[in-house]
């Protein structure tokens, strides 16, 4: 298993990024947002432990049932993964987080009842866990090389008809 804390510079993250997590597409926040998504940025910056691990393992897929074997237990990826996964016989398994520390300082936003900055921490919470699964992904790319292996898109429960009881 590979395992790796990053700094918050390692995740190069863009306000763009975050707005866009808040819904905001390409259009500007107004200057409040902007202002409070800026302080609470720097805040986090200073205290937020993001990291990520991940194992490569063999596995089967069976295409007719949509189900991934590995290490002994099924996963019901649905259709739309196992297509993509089709033709692989090694697997990633990763997780990727913000980290216990932020974790904690949403719940101590949720305490004080400022929704404002718990959909900001939210957004930002969100950024960070995507940019350490990038950092993940990277790592990998890194340890495939030499193999001449390429990896597909990543895949998370929740997404692409693979239900939200798979992160169990």
């Amino acid at each position: 298993m590979i395992k790796r804390e990053l700094n918050f510079e390692d995740l190069a993250i863009g306000l763009p990024e975050i707005y866009e997590q808040m819904g905001y597409g390409t259009a500007a926040p107004d200057a409040m947002t902007i202002g409070e998504t800026d302080e609470m940025l720097a805040c986090v910056a200073r205290f937020v432990r993001p990291g990520f691990c991940f194992f490569v393992t063999d596995g089967k897929l069976d295409p007719d049932s949509a189900t991934l074997t590995v290490m002994g237990r099924d996963f019901s990826v649905g259709r739309i993964i196992s297509r993509q996964l089709r033709g692989s016989s090694r697997y990633t398994f990763f997780i990727a987080t913000a980290g216990t520390e932020f974790e904690e300082f949403q719940h101590k936003l949720m305490d004080d009842g400022d929704m404002v900055k718990v959909f900001i921490a939210d957004a930002i919470g969100s950024v960070i866990a995507e940019k350490a699964a990038d950092c993940m992904e990277e790592e990998l790319q890194r340890l495939l090389d030499p193999s001449g292996w390429r990896h597909t898109n990543r895949f998370s429960p929740g997404y692409c008809g693979w239900h939200v009881s798979g992160q169990q």
